[in-house]
């Protein structure tokens, strides 16, 4: 259903127990709040609800008159919830490296409304995209990274998101390992895209090991970024049937396709308030 400008989304979890519906669709009962949809989910083994409403509209932009009814049903509930206008875009600053097709895919999709995010800011150790990034009127910076100076160059970042109110970090190839340092300060906030193959090929050139074998299908995974290098939750995944036709450079230019189709789908999916963390795995409300 299209949005209004007055429409809100609550998000919340909370230990699963009896009447946490009864109780969020009261509250908007009460105030004379249509729910326009609502997504729920109760996991048996983690023993968690989950709950994403869009609702509305409200009389004014203001959700001031819900907070002391959803703080009550917090303090019983046990319940971590927010409320936010749908009008309202995720700030993202993406980091890149030497590889673009994940960057413009972005890009794109910002400039044409299909990703309901502001990018005021990009970051990269390569000076390569900075004339893309100025064709977008978007601020780019340039930091070199080496082992000795990796410490101050994310202390940048952090101020950079900091000056900038970024609320989630995109890697958009960005061929750097983060540091446990950084990966904490912006917990639950950094998305990264890799390459993943069946069966699965490291280290270089992964599109041209993948020729060698003759595999059949080439896929991406999107996730969020722990201090476990490519093993933080999974938010999406997608594949792509390859032949014995395909060269090296074909089989590169298909990966590109999906890498791009899996990360717009995660950054989307975050912006729209659909993302969960539930302990080492995700719930999306797609």
């Amino acid at each position: 259903m299209p949005a209004t400008t007055n429409d809100h989304i609550l998000t919340l979890s909370c230990p699963d127990k009896p009447g946490i519906v009864h109780a969020v669709t009261g509250v908007f009962a009460l105030e004379g709040h249509n729910i326009l949809d609502l997504q729920q989910f109760s996991d048996p083994v983690s023993q968690k609800f989950f709950m994403r409403v869009h609702f509305g509209p409200t009389p004014t932009p203001s959700t001031e008159h819900l907070t002391e009814l959803f703080n009550k049903l917090a303090a019983e509930y046990q319940m971590e919830y927010k409320i936010r206008p749908v009008s309202q875009k995720t700030r993202v600053l993406i980091m890149v490296s030497k590889i673009g097709h994940c960057l413009n895919d972005l890009l794109f999709r910002a400039k044409t409304g299909q990703l309901p995010i502001d990018i005021p800011l990009i970051v990269s150790n390569h000076p390569t995209f900075e004339p893309l990034a100025k064709s977008y009127g978007i601020e780019f910076h340039h930091l070199p990274v080496t082992a000795n100076t990796k410490a101050q160059q994310e202390s940048q970042i952090l101020e950079l998101a900091k000056q900038h109110g970024i609320e989630l970090i995109v890697l958009a190839r960005y061929m750097q390992v983060l540091s446990p340092t950084l990966c904490e300060a912006m917990s639950g906030r950094i998305i990264n895209i890799h390459h993943s193959f069946l069966p699965s090929f490291k280290g270089a050139k992964p599109y041209h090991q993948a020729y060698e074998r003759g595999v059949k299908i080439i896929g991406a995974t999107a996730h969020f970024v722990t201090a476990d290098l490519d093993e933080g939750p999974i938010i999406e995944q997608r594949v792509t049937r390859v032949d014995h036709s395909m060269g090296p450079n074909e089989l590169v230019d298909e990966g590109s396709n999906v890498e791009s189709q899996v990360l717009a789908a995660a950054v989307k999916w975050y912006a729209e308030q659909r993302l969960f963390l539930n302990n080492g795995k995700t719930v999306v409300f797609a």
